[in-house]
C-alpha cells in the first residue's frame, strides 16, 4: 500500500507560490471549494431563496387566514345551530306543556261529559221506572174496576128480576124526560 500511496503522492507535484494552477490535494481544496460554492449560492441564490421563502410565508399566511375565516364561519354556524336548538327546545317544552294542559282539559271534559251522560241516564231510568209504575197502577185499577163492575153486574143480575128491571128502566126514563122538559 505504501507504494501505491507514494506513487500517487509523488506523481503530483506542488505548484510554486505565485503561480496559478490546480491543486489536486483533496483534503486541502475541499473546504475552499465548499466555501466558494456556498458563497456563490448565497450571492446568486439569495433572491431565489428569498422569493421561495416569501411565497411559502404568503401561502402559510393565506392558509391561516382561510382557517380563521372558516373557524369564524363555523363558530357563526355553531351559534346559529345553538340558537335553533334552543328555539326548538323551547317549542318542544311549549308543546309538552300545551300537550299536558290539553290532556288535562280533555280529561276534565270527558269526565264532565260522562258525568252528564250518567246523570241523564239516571233521569231516564227514574222516568222510565215512574212511567212503568204508573202504567202498572193504572192496569191494576182497570183490572180492579173491571172485576168490581163484573161483580156488581153479577150481583144486580142475580138480585134483579124482570119486573124490577122494567120498573128501574121506567123510572130512569121518567127522570130523563123530566130533565129534558126542565132544560127546554
Amino acid at each position: 500500500m505504501q507504494n501505491g500511496t507514494e506513487s500517487f503522492v509523488s506523481s503530483f507535484h506542488w505548484p510554486f507560490a505565485g503561480s496559478f494552477g490546480f491543486n489536486t490535494d483533496i483534503l486541502a481544496t475541499n473546504p475552499i471549494n465548499l466555501s466558494v460554492v456556498l458563497g456563490v449560492l448565497i450571492f446568486f441564490g439569495k433572491g431565489v431563496l428569498s422569493d421561495l421563502l416569501d411565497n411559502r410565508k404568503l401561502r402559510i399566511l393565506n392558509t391561516i387566514r382561510n382557517s380563521e375565516e372558516l373557524q369564524g364561519g363555523a363558530i357563526e354556524r355553531l351559534e346559529k345551530a345553538r340558537a335553533r336548538l334552543w328555539k326548538v327546545e323551547m317549542e318542544a317544552d311549549q308543546f309538552r306543556v300545551n300537550g299536558y294542559s290539553e290532556i288535562e282539559r280533555e280529561k276534565l271534559n270527558l269526565i264532565n261529559s260522562t258525568s252528564k251522560t250518567l246523570e241523564q241516564l239516571e233521569n231516564y231510568k227514574n222516568e222510565t221506572i215512574h212511567f212503568e209504575q204508573q202504567r202498572a197502577i193504572n192496569q191494576v185499577r182497570q183490572r180492579v174496576f173491571q172485576q168490581a163492575l163484573q161483580g156488581a153486574l153479577g150481583t144486580l143480575n142475580s138480585c134483579l128480576n124482570k119486573e124490577l128491571h122494567l120498573r128501574t128502566i121506567s123510572a130512569n126514563i121518567g127522570m130523563f124526560g123530566a130533565l129534558k122538559e126542565i132544560t127546554d
